[in-house]
């Protein structure tokens, strides 16, 4: 059974050449991480305007939370929250960042899906 996520974080206008920089050669042990968490099928895309950035997954595991649990306890995507989180302000009340207990990105409700022929 799979499950689609979808996230939205504010992106610092200061930051956004940066964070387009290092997204377009993302780390290989973060992506390694990814996979290990059964995560596939992911994107962020922005939205200038609101400077929202929106994210979008699969995840294809059967242990959501343990999973992402592993992902935050990876060093290699440590060091790259590190670099990235000072980029973002975070929509969650009371967030201090990725992997510090009460999320960073704020998930969003699935209110339709349409999935067509396969």
């Amino acid at each position: 059974m799979s499950k689609r996520v979808c996230q939205i974080i504010k992106l610092k206008p200061s930051a956004e050449a940066e964070y387009k920089a290092i997204h377009a050669a993302v780390w290989p042990g973060v992506l390694a991480a990814l996979e290990r968490a059964h995560i596939i099928d992911y994107s962020i895309h922005h939205y200038p305007p609101l400077q929202l950035l929106i994210a979008t997954f699969k995840y294809t595991g059967d242990d959501y939370e343990g999973d992402m649990k592993k992902v935050a306890e990876d060093p290699e995507t440590q060091r790259w929250w590190q670099v990235t989180d000072g980029m973002q302000e975070s929509l969650v009340p009371g967030a201090e960042g990725s992997g510090r207990g009460i999320p960073w990105w704020q998930n969003l409700e699935e209110v339709f899906r349409f999935e067509g022929k396969q």
